[in-house]
């Protein structure tokens, strides 16, 4: 399993950056391989709340069963797919900046369960996950700040 750490600063309080962040639901507004989100325990979203997400990756769809491992209102929220290919664990921790908020994502992945030309990322993986990542917490972003214009 391989890591990365990328930053994003997005104009907006941290409350409403978390908000927003922390509503798995809406994944798939700005994360460009997440098709469908379903909920799998009640809300409110809370540790342990769990969800199927689908996904369209390289070797084509996949389904992860993912729960929130971490939660800490306005600060830090983690999700770990418990089942599934190309496990992963996403912590967010989100500070206040002059910015609005500091969106720092630190990622740990493995290509475990892939198929196709995919499965070779090998030691490349990181990189192009923290790139792909990047690429969302952009698209993240812009849909947060076009919300509050």
């Amino acid at each position: 399993m391989g890591s990365f750490d990328i930053q994003c600063d997005v104009n907006g309080s941290v409350r409403h950056v978390f908000a927003a962040l922390s509503d798995v639901t809406r994944m798939p507004e700005w994360y460009s391989a997440v098709t469908v989100v379903t909920e799998l325990t009640a809300p409110p979203i809370s540790r342990g709340s769990r969800f199927r997400i689908h996904r369209n990756l390289p070797g084509g769809p996949v389904i992860n069963i993912v729960d929130v491992t971490e939660l800490e209102p306005d600060r830090v929220f983690t999700l770990t797919s418990v089942e599934g290919p190309t496990p992963f664990s996403y912590r967010y921790t989100l500070t206040p900046s002059d910015a609005g908020t500091t969106i720092a994502l630190h990622g740990q992945i493995s290509t475990e369960g892939l198929t196709g030309p995919a499965r070779f990322a090998g030691s490349l993986a990181p990189r192009l996950f923290a790139r792909g990542m990047e690429e969302n917490l952009n698209r993240f972003r812009t849909m947060i700040e076009r919300a509050s214009a």
